[in-house]
């Protein structure tokens, strides 16, 4: 199939985000084609009400709206994804999951076999840069750091990046409604989902996984055994986690660790949940390729917390040991680890359970 280089296909949630995405595109001349991922049935931008409103977005901006029922890849590596992680004590991270094995690569998929595009645009905070001396497309952070989600997208491959457009990068949020206001977009005043999709479509995650995971009953303990109080399931907890512990005490108490096998939540005050470096694997190196050595760089191990200062130390396979400047609080298994060198993405990763032991 020929593949016009004109054309863009712009992934639509119904939020105002992509809705401005695809306007200004629409703006700047590309022949623009409208696609929604069917992701589940509910409340959200990514469900039913979601589709809606993108749908009258495309027919404002008179263009072409398809949608791809996607619910079957987002059982298999989402919602699995999730409940097995969560059954096993760890805390998922699904939005850089689902970026790359249900929205970005399916997305150029579908836009290439069946609409004739080999570029696809979506609302996303970031921005692409081509490093003509190194020939690899670099991923950066949003001009707007408060709205920044290259660390969710640290996860896409070259092959994708090189067709992808994000229009929002160079945009502050507040900018983005004004124009959104401008091109008269109904979305303009949309207010912002606040939580995951699926928290979103089911009231917390604690009631989505309780459809999947049966609660059983289990002691909460010090880290020296002492039974403190009860729980109802393990999946009900996340490292670092203080409030909703549901057990009184002399002083704050965290959860330092989750053990699924004895159906155990281990709790222990701040000091407990301090740590000095970490374990990451199933790595993806973005802006550079794979270093032999060790390098210096700035670590955020999650989305609203800062990047510090560490050294990001190969160990040879899929692997690499993080060693923090300065203690961190809560590095949480199943998280992301990613690594900058300013506003550029170099890679990243997901941490390991056994977070200080490299083998």
């Amino acid at each position: 199939m020929f593949l016009s280089m004109n054309k863009v296909v712009v992934g639509l949630s119904g939020g105002v985000d992509s809705s401005t995405a695809a306007a200004m595109l629409h703006q700047q001349g590309y022949e623009v084609i409208g696609l929604t991922l069917w992701l589940m049935k509910g409340k959200g931008q990514c469900c039913s009400e979601g589709m809606v409103d993108a749908a009258q977005l495309c027919e404002q901006l008179d263009i072409p709206h398809h949608i791809v029922d996607s619910r079957e890849a987002f059982e298999k590596y989402i919602v699995n994804y999730l409940v097995t992680g969560y059954g096993d004590g760890i805390t998922p991270l699904p939005c850089s999951q689902c970026n790359k094995a249900v929205k970005f690569s399916p997305m150029l998929n579908y836009s290439r076999t069946e609409l004739g595009c080999d570029r696809i645009a979506t609302g996303h905070y970031a921005r692409i840069r081509h490093d003509q001396e190194t020939g690899r497309h670099q991923l950066l952070r949003a001009i707007d750091r408060s709205k920044d989600q290259s660390y969710f997208l640290y996860d896409l491959e070259q092959d994708v990046l090189a067709h992808v457009i994000f229009p929002l990068g160079e945009y502050p949020k507040t900018e983005t409604r004004r124009i959104a206001a401008e091109f008269g977009l109904h979305t303009a005043d949309k207010p912002e989902s606040q939580d995951l999709c699926l928290v979103e479509a089911n009231g917390s995650m604690q009631a989505f996984l309780d459809k999947y995971i049966t609660p059983h009953k289990g002691e909460i303990v010090d880290q020296v055994g002492t039974v403190l109080g009860y729980h109802e399931g393990v999946h009900h907890y996340t490292i670092g986690q203080r409030k909703g512990l549901g057990i009184a005490h002399s002083e704050p108490l965290y959860v330092v660790a989750l053990d699924a096998v004895q159906n155990r939540v281990i709790v222990g005050d701040r000091t407990t949940v301090l740590a000095s470096e970490c374990i990451v694997q199933r790595l993806n190196w973005v802006s550079i390729a794979a270093p032999k050595s060790p390098i210096r760089a700035e670590v955020q191990i999650r989305y609203r917390s800062p990047a510090v200062p560490a050294t990001v130390i190969p160990l040879g396979g899929d692997r690499v040991r993080v060693v923090f400047d300065e203690p961190q609080a809560s590095i949480t298994p199943g998280q992301a680890a990613v690594w900058y060198d300013g506003e550029i993405l170099l890679g990243g990763g997901i941490i390991e359970r056994d977070s200080t032991n490299p083998g």
